[in-house]
């Protein structure tokens, strides 16, 4: 048997959610002031449907790092009530030494702004950076869930879908046997 409309419900599905997951990231950006969005992990969410006989396997594809966006990352030494059910936290010893801080200088010079200090001096990139990563390490990131909201709200509509679009194929099936 064919599982055309299925198989249409399943790509609709991994769309609809890809799709809402890029409208929150896009409305995060507009709620900080940017214009834009289109960052990597905009740019990167995708999925992938595989097709068996059996079984369909739905992969969704993000940067790496978009987990850690959408569940958000327990600090150290406080966190955001959002991050409190993360896996994740800051201070496990698992990440690489001075990663953190790394990547903000990374984003302080892709950005290019600096803090001025009391005496009007700007403040250098490589203490900007510390301050920043002390303060994320501290803190965590907060979770946003981007990709989780519209994921659970859509596979919680997805049984209703599935069961018609099963029961068209299975009338396909039918009308195309009674044809032979």
């Amino acid at each position: 048997m064919k599982t055309t409309q299925l198989q249409a419900v399943i790509n609709t599905f991994a769309s609809n959610v890809v799709q809402a997951a890029r409208n929150n990231l896009e409305n995060d950006v507009n709620k900080y002031g940017s214009n834009k969005a289109g960052g990597p992990l905009y740019n990167t969410l995708n999925y992938k449907v595989e097709t068996s006989k059996n079984f369909f396997l739905v992969d969704f594809l993000m940067e790496p790092y978009g987990k850690y966006v959408d569940q958000g990352v327990k600090g150290k030494t406080s966190t955001y009530p959002a991050s409190a059910l993360s896996a994740f936290q800051y201070g496990t010893g698992t990440g690489p030494k001075g990663g953190l801080q790394s990547g903000v200088t990374l984003w302080l010079n892709k950005k290019r702004f600096q803090w001025r200090e009391k005496n009007g001096q700007f403040m250098s990139y490589e203490t900007m950076s510390w301050l920043i990563a002390r303060s994320i390490y501290n803190k965590g990131i907060e979770a946003n869930h981007f990709f989780t909201k519209p994921y659970e709200q859509m596979i919680a509509e997805l049984p209703r879908t599935l069961v018609d679009g099963f029961f068209l194929d299975i009338e396909n099936a039918i009308i195309l046997g009674q044809k032979k």
